[in-house]
């Protein structure tokens, strides 16, 4: 099959949705399908820093469009750059042939409707990969009024893209429920979770050794988050946990990764003096086990009203690891839920703004000190890439095999 992957991040970006398209791309690829992927030339999280405009890698032809880069500062930034994006795939797509498969993934937010629209000119079946949902998300965050002309119209536009939709892939029962409540058959919804990159995420005593020495942590019970930094996972509650904890030498609080709240943890930190907290940029993915290794206990932070729109798909490669993990969030959640198939303790749960809670379990979680669960890296097993990958493939053939016979608009006006 001729099947085209659209996406804002691609490899070899480290972003997580960049990760996953490029298992996925590869994985088809492997399987012997002719695979294009249309991405952004400029990194997520260094849009600076820009990608070949053409690319082959693992059998895959990668071709990449140009945005402008006027960051995260603020949203009308933000979505200038989504738009930008959207309209260089535009004219890029013009210029493509028909696909069998389209797969769209949800960055930046529009692109599935984008990928709607081709199919629905060009023909081919489309699968909608569900990361987050949209305006689903901007609505939770308060960036939109939900009776607002534009929520009106941006969510006439996910139906739009949803009912065009051969598959729809969710990541969690949640999300799924959501896009059934949204009017899509239930048969059309595959439930499939983000994988863990088990096959380079692991417990690595070694290099636990060498980013705790590297960062000196030696002698330190280190909290980690690591991931986005975005108003889907607010972290106030660990930060005040982190200002009430700053007399306390031995506890030491690590945030890895970017996003547009990664700027106000820095901020936070050197506004209180706080000696006690790390800011690390997103690690390769080639270092994650050192440092997911080097914690001694992982943070995974839900907002209340983003249940079923995004997914906590950091939890998989914590798990891999084998690290206990303090979830602040609401219930019942996806993580809640993994919590009920693990031992006491495995993963500990509390509420936002329940900072002496949070801090009472990092205590409590220092005394133990460091150590891993076995039940945690079994748990992981179920997210291996080998299962989720191979589950992916046949739900993206069985929809080029099972797209309708509707005749494409190009060739009702040829």
């Amino acid at each position: 099959m001729r099947i085209l992957l659209l996406n804002q991040t691609f490899y070899p970006d480290v972003v997580s949705t960049a990760q996953h398209a490029a298992d996925l791309a590869a994985g088809l690829a492997d399987a012997g399908h002719e695979v294009t992927v249309v991405a952004s030339r400029r990194a997520y999280d260094s849009p600076s820093h820009l990608f070949a405009a053409r690319e082959s890698w693992h059998n895959l032809s990668i071709v990449r469009v140009p945005s402008t880069a006027l960051g995260k500062s603020a949203l009308w930034r933000r979505a200038a750059d989504f738009a930008s994006f959207l309209l260089a795939c535009t004219l890029r797509l013009a210029l493509l042939p028909r696909f069998d498969v389209v797969i769209a993934m949800t960055s930046p937010p529009l692109i599935a409707v984008l990928a709607a629209l081709f199919v629905r000119v060009k023909g081919g079946a489309l699968v909608s990969w569900i990361m987050d949902l949209n305006p689903d998300e901007a609505i939770a965050a308060g960036a939109l009024r939900r009776d607002s002309f534009l929520a009106r119209g941006l969510s006439h536009l996910l139906r739009f893209s949803l009912s065009t939709s051969s598959e729809v892939v969710a990541l969690d029962k949640f999300m799924r429920d959501r896009v059934v409540s949204k009017g899509i058959p239930a048969l059309r919804v595959a439930l499939v979770p983000p994988w863990a990159h088990s096959e380079v995420v692991h417990y690595d005593a070694r290099g636990r050794y060498r980013f705790r020495a590297l960062h000196g942590l030696d002698r330190k019970f280190v909290v980690m988050y690591s991931g986005n930094h975005s108003p889907c996972h607010p972290l106030h509650t660990i930060l005040e946990a982190a200002r009430a904890m700053r007399a306390e030498p031995n506890v030491a609080f690590v945030f890895i990764g970017g996003g547009r709240e990664f700027g106000k943890v820095a901020y936070f930190a050197a506004r209180h003096a706080l000696n006690n907290v790390l800011c690390l940029p997103y690690q390769p993915l080639q270092a994650l086990a050192d440092s997911l290794s080097a914690a001694d206990l992982h943070l995974v932070v839900m907002g209340d009203p983003f249940v079923g729109i995004v997914h906590p798909c950091k939890i998989y490669n914590i798990l891999a690891v084998g690290s206990p993990c303090l979830y602040i969030g609401p219930l019942p959640s996806h993580v809640s839920e993994l919590a009920l198939s693990l031992p006491p303790g495995s993963i500990s749960c509390a509420d936002h703004g329940d900072v002496a809670s949070v801090m009472d379990r990092i205590r409590r979680a220092a005394d133990r000190g460091f150590h891993r669960s076995p039940a945690n890296a079994r748990l992981a097993e179920q997210f291996a890439p080998s299962s989720l990958v191979t589950r992916m493939i046949s739900i993206i053939e069985d929809a080029g095999q099972m797209a309708d016979n509707r005749i494409p608009v190009a060739e009702l006006l040829s």
